[in-house]
């Protein structure tokens, strides 16, 4: 007591809010650390071994993109084979930076493809002709992808007939199998079913070393926080499960669908 008692009160007091302040940060960041996973910065990503065709999937949130970095661009030293780009959203949304991506991926030598996200609740027949009429998708290109992982209060029979339809319409448009993409509780709860087993999926599963999905699926989104060159920010970045003559392969023929 005689020690503490040759400080003014309002030092002791400064130094008590300081260590208070410290210890809260100290627990907050550890918080953050282990139950916001979505905040991680790249270094945190497990990077998935054993993959060698790697891609990303990118929209108007990517903003400027400096496509001669992105060709030199890598993901745990493979390049970057494959970029998929947002077209459309629901029934009328068009992402405005589409045609420039999508024309410069094929100039910088990537295989490209294009996905509409779903809007459960909106008439799947118009989301599907909406999707068609901004999207030409080409020979070489990857087939379409439906994004779909919200429910929008739906019972999963409900959601799966608009899902269907919008299947079989783009399906018939292009004669190939789109790629259906969402997340791994969404399928499992949703999309569980042999009639969408017979689709490629592309499966969102996050932090994981390997992904824990037991069915088949063609590609694995592992993280929405990368960073590769030529893109400021993070990225989505993905894996193919196969090699890359298994990803040209999966890509629309002339046979399929003719360029007019």
């Amino acid at each position: 007591m005689r020690f503490v008692s040759r400080f003014p009160r309002w030092v002791i007091w400064l130094l008590g809010s300081l260590i208070a302040l410290a210890y809260v940060l100290f627990i907050l960041q550890v918080v953050l650390h282990f139950s916001m996973p979505w905040r991680a910065m790249y270094g945190d990503v497990p990077e998935p071994d054993g993959y060698q065709v790697r891609g990303i999937d990118i929209s108007h949130y990517q903003k400027h993109i400096d496509w001669a970095d992105l060709r030199e661009a890598s993901l745990q030293d493979h390049p970057v084979r494959f970029v998929i780009i947002k077209a459309t959203e629901g029934c009328a949304i068009f992402d405005q930076t589409f045609n420039d991506n999508y024309h410069k991926a094929r100039q910088y030598g990537f295989v490209r493809g294009a996905y509409h996200f779903y809007i459960p609740g909106s008439d799947a027949g118009r989301q599907a002709d909406f999707f068609m009429s901004q999207a030409h998708l080409q020979p070489g290109d990857l087939p379409p992808v439906l994004d779909v992982e919200k429910s929008g209060g739906l019972s999963p029979a409900e959601l799966q007939e608009g899902v269907r339809t919008w299947l079989q319409q783009v399906g018939n448009h292009y004669g190939v199998k789109p790629i259906i993409y969402t997340n791994y509780a969404f399928k499992m709860k949703y999309l569980n079913t042999p009639e969408f087993d017979a689709y490629p999926f592309w499966i969102a599963h996050y932090y994981k070393d390997q992904l824990e999905y037991q069915g088949d699926w063609v590609m694995w989104q592992y993280t929405d926080c990368g960073h590769v060159k030529g893109i400021q920010g993070d990225v989505d970045c993905n894996v193919f499960n196969g090699g890359l003559n298994d990803l040209i392969q999966l890509c629309i023929t002339e046979e399929q669908y003719p360029v007019n």
